[in-house]
């Protein structure tokens, strides 16, 4: 049988974000480190059904804990917890990640920093031949599921592209990733791993089209 989701973690949260001081925290430590502990359970489960249609290299559960050094925030704690999961070799690329928190919680996955060389390299596969990008974000399932290509946009064509490249709205992306949101309700139903194993599997016909022209020049040939 698979985990569930504590609900006693999300009671833990509120708590959490109406407390979000060490002298709270360093009361409730116990507390959370058993259900910290649980979504550690979570997400290894979890990463065994990954390890069905994926080839997943390894995954980490993110510490709840700030880095708060460059922070206008000074808040020392998150108010979710997250994990994510990273998959095998140079040529599967995309990342998954899954964020707990109350009333906002969603996966997500794709390429939210592309470096300068990468982010070229994709704009020119994409505007060589966008038609396999439009399969993929025109699909029902993508539709249903995610709605639409996210990140961060230029307001205008890139540096050698033209404005009128029928791409252009996917070229002006600096980051390309998807989202899909979950309910409360869902989160601590009994069947969440599955729904949520079932959400990863939407992002691979995105994913492996993004490894494809990653990893091949614009003739197709493998660069490694």
């Amino acid at each position: 049988m698979n985990p569930a989701i504590n609900p006693e973690i999300f009671t833990f949260l509120k708590e959490l974000q109406t407390n979000n001081n060490r002298e709270w925290f360093d009361a409730q430590k116990p507390r959370y480190q058993t259900l910290y502990d649980e979504f550690k359970h979570f997400h290894a489960a979890l990463m065994e059904k990954m390890k069905a249609h994926d080839q997943i290299e390894k995954g980490r559960v993110y510490r709840i804990y700030r880095d708060v050094r460059f922070s206008k925030d000074k808040t020392p704690y998150k108010g979710y917890l997250a994990f994510n999961f990273k998959r095998a070799t140079h040529f599967l690329r995309g990342g998954y990640y899954f964020q707990l928190e109350p009333g906002n919680s969603f996966l997500a996955g794709g390429f939210f920093g592309p470096n300068a060389k990468d982010l070229l390299h994709i704009r020119n596969q994409i505007s060589q031949y966008p038609d396999p990008m439009f399969e993929i974000l025109n699909s029902d399932v993508f539709k249903n599921y995610f709605g639409e290509l996210r990140g961060e946009r230029l307001k205008t064509a890139p540096k050698g592209f033209e404005k009128d490249d029928e791409a252009i709205e996917v070229l002006r992306h600096k980051q390309f990733y998807v989202e899909h949101a979950f309910s409360d309700e869902e989160v601590l139903s009994a069947g969440f791993m599955d729904q949520l194993n079932e959400g990863f599997q939407n992002l691979r016909p995105f994913f492996d089209y993004m490894s494809e022209i990653l990893t091949t020049d614009l003739n197709g040939e493998e660069l490694m």
